[in-house]
């Protein structure tokens, strides 16, 4: 890549957004924030950190729903950028890190996306002057569209305000409109767990099929396509069938 900046350098950040309030996904974000929900029994968060660690020299995470225990669970393992009194949303989360930025090009990941697989495919070629979206299922950018990652320079970034915003509402629709964003497709796993039943899918998706307990859940049931969370007890005389079990409630997820 002669040109731009070299993922993995200190000209690239990363930036894993966290802060939303997960409303779809309850009842299970009535006992954990969504960031923090486990796929194959390892919270969404830190799926996302070991995605961008290898590709940014530093990390940030935006925090607001559920802001004390993502802050422990973080403990000083990256920046943390919160939001109050609201959520900034993804456009505004940038905008508020705009010092922390401070003239670095950025890899964005949402915390809440199951997304398997390595970033440095997001760099090749790339010019360092436009956005690129790693794209699943897509050849273009649509408002629907399911975003892998996102790589903004520098000069994209510094104009976003730390204000409720979305970064397609404010820059990725224009640029799309305007031919100057690149798309590369994403041929791995990508799956929102923004409901239950995503929820759901993203875990059997990572087991390939199979159950998912946690190391400290009490299993003496039976399970069919299920997630069982950490502390959570399934009785004998119980049968959940794809559902997710927490120590407070079950969902059925169908």
């Amino acid at each position: 890549m002669p040109q731009g900046h070299q993922i993995g350098t200190p000209e690239v950040c990363g930036v894993v957004l966290a802060a939303g309030g997960g409303a779809r996904l309850r009842p299970l974000t009535r006992f954990l924030p969504k960031a923090l929900c486990p796929v194959a029994n390892v919270p969404l968060l830190d799926l996302a950190l070991d995605r961008v660690r290898p590709c940014a020299a530093a990390v940030a995470v935006n925090v607001h729903h559920g802001r004390a225990a993502i802050e422990r669970h973080l403990d000083g393992q990256a920046h943390v950028s919160i939001e109050e009194p609201e959520a900034l949303g993804t456009a505004g989360a940038l905008g508020q890190l705009r010092s922390w930025i401070a003239g670095r090009a950025v890899i964005v990941v949402n915390a809440d996306t199951w997304c398997p697989g390595p970033l440095d495919r997001l760099s090749h070629g790339w010019d360092g002057e436009r956005v690129r979206l790693a794209l699943a299922g897509d050849d273009r950018l649509r408002r629907t569209s399911r975003v892998a990652a996102a790589l903004m320079p520098w000069a994209e970034v510094a104009p976003l305000a730390a204000v409720p915003s979305g970064l397609y509402e404010v820059s990725w629709r224009r640029l799309a409109a305007e031919d100057r964003i690149d798309v590369v497709p994403w041929d791995g796993p990508c799956l929102d767990c923004g409901t239950p039943a995503r929820y759901l899918a993203a875990n059997l998706a990572a087991s390939g099929g199979r159950s998912v307990v946690a190391p400290g859940a009490v299993v003496e049931g039976t399970l069919v396509r299920s997630v069982v969370w950490d502390g959570a007890v399934v009785e004998r005389s119980e049968r959940l069938v794809d559902a997710i079990r927490t120590p407070d409630v079950t969902v059925l997820a169908r």
